[in-house]
């Protein structure tokens, strides 16, 4: 019967070590301090994000139609350059 005996304190053992790491689940870390360098917090910090609040329209394009193009060109050339890289090393 020593083998039940192993078994019964292997599976206490578990036990144990299974309420140890639940036990860190039930903790309330709201109780907790703030650290002294800790940012405050917000009063209101359940409130939603303003998802409709978008900034206005710009006047002028971000870029210009001819630097769009410029940037067009560049990057065709580039992925020409690595297609050909690639189809001389064989992959």
């Amino acid at each position: 019967m020593p083998i039940d005996r192993m078994n019964r304190g292997l599976a206490a053992a578990v036990l144990l070590a299974s309420l140890v790491a639940l036990s860190g689940c039930s903790s309330t870390i709201a109780d907790m301090t703030m650290p002294a360098d800790a940012p405050a917090r917000e009063k209101d910090a359940g409130g939603y994000l303003p998802v409709h609040d978008l900034p206005p329209d710009r006047a002028d394009p971000t870029i210009k139609p001819a630097d769009q193009a410029k940037i067009e060109q560049e990057l065709i050339a580039a992925r020409a350059r690595q297609a050909s890289t690639a189809a001389q090393s064989g992959k």
